[in-house]
Order: C-alpha cells, then sequence, then structure tokens
C-alpha cells in the first residue's frame, strides 16, 4: 500500500424524497465542496436539479435518496440514486413558458459530462461530472 496517496474526498448521504431532503441535500452539498475548496457555482446548480428529479420524478413512498460526491483527478462527480429506475431521464425541450420542466436542459448546460446507470434494480443513479 502506498502511504503517500490519500483517499479521494468522498460524502455521502442519504435524504428523504421530499422537497425538504432536495433542499438539504443542496445546502449540504454546499457546505461539504465549501471545505474542499472546491467552486460552488455549477455544482450546486446541478446537486440542487437532480436532487429536485429525485423527489419529483424518483420518488417511492419510503424509500430514502442518495446524494453522493467526490473528486477525482480535477473531476467532481455528482451522483443522485433514487430507486425508480423503471423511469428514467431523458433530455427534452420544454415548454418555455412552463414553470418546471428544463431540469435536465440546465444541468446538461452546466455540467462537462452527465448520465444514467441503471441498477442495481429498483436504482438509477444519474450523474454528472465538472471539472475543478
Amino acid at each position: 500500500m502506498n502511504q503517500g496517496t490519500a483517499a479521494p474526498p468522498n460524502f455521502t448521504v442519504l435524504l428523504s424524497p421530499t422537497p425538504r431532503g432536495a433542499r438539504l441535500a443542496r445546502l449540504l452539498a454546499k457546505e461539504q465542496l465549501r471545505s474542499w475548496e472546491v467552486p460552488l457555482d455549477r455544482a450546486e446548480h446541478i446537486v440542487a436539479e437532480l436532487a429536485a428529479n429525485a423527489v419529483t420524478h424518483g420518488r417511492v413512498a419510503g424509500r430514502d435518496f442518495r446524494l453522493t460526491l467526490y473528486v477525482v483527478a480535477g473531476t467532481l462527480r455528482i451522483e443522485v440514486s433514487d430507486t425508480r429506475g423503471d423511469r428514467l431521464p431523458r433530455l427534452q425541450l420544454g415548454d418555455p413558458g412552463a414553470e418546471s420542466g428544463r431540469g435536465l436542459l440546465l444541468v446538461d448546460a452546466l455540467a462537462d459530462r452527465w448520465g444514467v446507470a441503471p441498477g442495481p434494480h429498483p436504482r438509477k443513479t444519474v450523474w454528472a461530472e465538472v471539472r475543478v
């Protein structure tokens, strides 16, 4: 084992699939990223959108969603996992007059890369990466 190599920063938390849980995800991510001295601007918005999507589209009563953050080789990876693996997100153009429906468009604009990883059943993970 190489004692000179530190483990990459890692943070994970389970949150209730409620608007309060989504808000808490954003606040916890903001504080964690601040402690790692990672720029907040894009990452905070991505966490907010992915958490809101987990609460809105991935909610199953009694099952939490998970927020995971880690930094490897200068890239922050944001992961939000929920228990609706049967509902995969799609990037779609929303109604310009609608008050919602543009979350993934924002993630697409803010992240360097993003995607969806299925499983393990019944979960899915929506992830986004930002170079820091």
